[in-house]
């Protein structure tokens, strides 16, 4: 329909006439929903859908001196599957932006110090009100930047310099590889190495950690077991070779899909089976992971999103802090979910029962 098809499009009071509640509440519902009843936001939002209200979005910037936009800078393509965890994050992300009224801003830079001065050029050229930051790393000089000049931020990844840092949403590694080690356990294997990444990467050193942990609450040696790789299928190939013929490994928990994909190439050199000879299990669940059969954990993406965009929400409307009642940047911390596939089941062992999926933050 257009603007002159006689029919009379539905407003803020409209809306609040058919809802039975004041034009306040309506706006509450569309810009501070957490001052609102869970009974009234519903029956508000039916309205809303039912009529097809829309507000006018300049209008609503003006009075808030805000943009509605948030940036993220896109990873450039990669070879592999390593970006598909960022790539749904993204989509995830978007969705969980404009249900909140707000849009993402894409843009690509080659390097920390280049994303830092597009940062710059967002803010002052397209009033830019937040970021969300992925792929945190020991050193990364992001974070400081946004926080001497008061932006908000949220990132999908811990700030490792930072123990005490704020305003993170993260997927417990540890937690997944633990779980990984106790299923494998559970089937019977007490030979179990791990494929990682170098020290330092943080990610990788928490994932590690799990797996430690496990081995030695199980009693199980851990000396000679682990490898630092880059993210590439031939190398964890050739390096897990070595471990099955000269460790004797009957399982192998690795820090990605990537690695996985290597390790299940060695299983078969040998011509032994996946899951019955020798198991193996990945990180991230990746479409490959389910298509092939390989047992991963899988990261809560969706609600890694979803979390990131309450937190800059809680920092851009200071109020009742919108994550599990804490403050407006508590750090959210999410556990994973094991995805067992024929890649590491025996047949009939029992998995170990998932943790719920959100855990306070150390």
């Amino acid at each position: 329909m257009g603007p002159d098809d006689g029919v009379e499009r539905p407003t803020l009071a409209s809306v609040a006439a058919l809802a039975q509640v004041s034009k306040q509440t309506v706006s509450n519902v569309l810009n501070a929903p957490h001052l609102v009843s869970e009974a009234t936001l519903d029956r508000v939002r039916a309205v809303i859908d039912e009529v097809g209200y829309r507000p006018l979005r300049a209008a609503q910037q003006m009075r808030s001196h805000r943009s509605q936009l948030i940036g993220i800078r896109i990873d450039p393509v990669r070879d592999g599957i390593g970006g598909i965890v960022l790539d749904q994050f993204l989509h995830a992300l978007t969705c969980s932006a404009e249900e909140s009224g707000h849009r993402m801003v894409l843009f690509t830079a080659d390097d920390a110090a280049a994303e830092v001065d597009a940062y710059d050029e967002l803010v002052a050229s397209f009033a830019v009100d937040a970021f969300v930051l992925t792929g945190t790393y020991h050193g990364d000089p992001r974070t400081a930047w946004l926080r001497r000049r008061r932006l908000p931020v949220a990132s999908f990844g811990r700030p490792w310099d930072d123990p005490a840092g704020r305003s993170w949403v993260d997927t417990d590694g540890a937690a997944g590889t633990r779980a990984a080690v106790e299923h494998l356990v559970a089937q019977g294997h007490t030979r179990i190495a791990f494929l990682g990444w170098p020290v330092g990467s943080g990610t990788g050193d928490d994932r590690r950690a799990g797996w430690v942990d496990a081995m030695s609450s199980a009693g199980l040696p851990v000396a000679g077991l682990d490898a630092g790789l880059p993210d590439d299928p031939a190398v964890a190939q050739a390096t897990a070779l070595g471990l099955l013929a000269a460790r004797g490994v009957t399982a192998l928990v690795c820090a990605s899909d990537s690695l996985a994909l290597g390790a299940l190439g060695a299983v078969q050199e040998l011509g032994r089976r996946p899951g019955v000879d020798v198991a193996v299990v990945g990180f991230d669940d990746s479409p490959v992971a389910a298509a092939i059969g390989l047992s991963s954990v899988a990261q809560p993406v969706a609600a890694a999103a979803a979390a990131c965009i309450e937190l800059l929400r809680g920092q851009l409307d200071p109020g009742p802090g919108p994550v599990s009642g804490g403050a407006a940047d508590e750090p959210v911390l999410l556990t994973p979910r094991l995805v067992v596939r024929s890649s590491s089941d025996r047949g009939g062992a029992a998995v170990p029962t998932a943790t719920p999926p959100v855990l306070p933050a150390p």
